[in-house]
């Protein structure tokens, strides 16, 4: 389980997300830091067990940075004010569909998953894959357990049909896509329930088969 204390050191960052503040209150961001990875490494332990593709992750393969890469960004504070971590094959740079988990005060915590924003060769074939076996993909989420707990894949989209694909195509909705994404949210008080390791790997374990289908067309 996650401490109050990673909360509420999240919680002060984003009132005091300078360097300054930061570098005084070192201490609390290692503790944070340490408890986050503790609760990485009970997620990958079990997703090992439940998905076959995530044995050999290691902790630094999943967490990102705190970090900002401010440079091409109008927001010039330097820190996230969340912790994050991908959960996928080859780690977090993978072009891999994987699970995400993302804790952030204020109840914008989520468990999530799919593939955003691939690049241009993995997104043609994930289209193929979905005119081709719309029927199957169509199954997946249209699940009840699937829409009760994600309600619909999400992901921007274009305007207009991708090039090789009518408008009238039954799948049309989801061709449109450059990202296909799913996501459950968490309250603050959730993500320090004992409990919130189990609820985040029932969470992975209901997206799974949406993932094993866009990954078989990475494949």
């Amino acid at each position: 389980m996650l401490q109050p204390s990673t909360l509420k050191f999240l919680k002060s960052l984003r009132l005091n997300n300078n360097k300054v503040w930061f570098d005084e209150h070192k201490t609390e961001y290692m503790a944070a830091k340490a408890d986050f990875e503790s609760m990485v490494q009970q997620l990958i332990d079990g997703l090992a067990r439940q998905d076959a593709t995530m044995q050999g992750l290691q902790v630094k393969d999943c967490v990102f940075r705190i970090y900002k890469d401010v440079r091409f960004s109008k927001d010039k504070t330097p820190y996230k004010t969340n912790l994050g971590a991908s959960f996928q094959a080859g780690g977090k740079k993978s072009a891999f569909a994987g699970y995400y988990f993302q804790l952030e005060p204020g109840g914008n915590s989520f468990a999530g998953g799919g593939i955003w924003m691939p690049a241009a060769p993995e997104l043609k074939k994930l289209r193929q894959e979905i005119d081709y076996n719309f029927r199957e993909f169509e199954q997946i989420i249209s699940n009840k357990e699937f829409i009760k707990h994600f309600g619909k894949v999400e992901g921007d989209a274009l305007k207009t049909a991708p090039q090789g694909y009518q408008p009238d195509n039954p799948a049309i909705a989801y061709l449109k896509l450059k990202s296909v994404i799913v996501s459950h949210p968490f309250t603050d008080e959730a993500c320090v329930q004992p409990a919130m390791v189990k609820e985040i790997l029932k969470t992975f374990a209901l997206m799974q088969p949406l993932l094993q289908f866009i990954n078989r067309a990475m494949d």
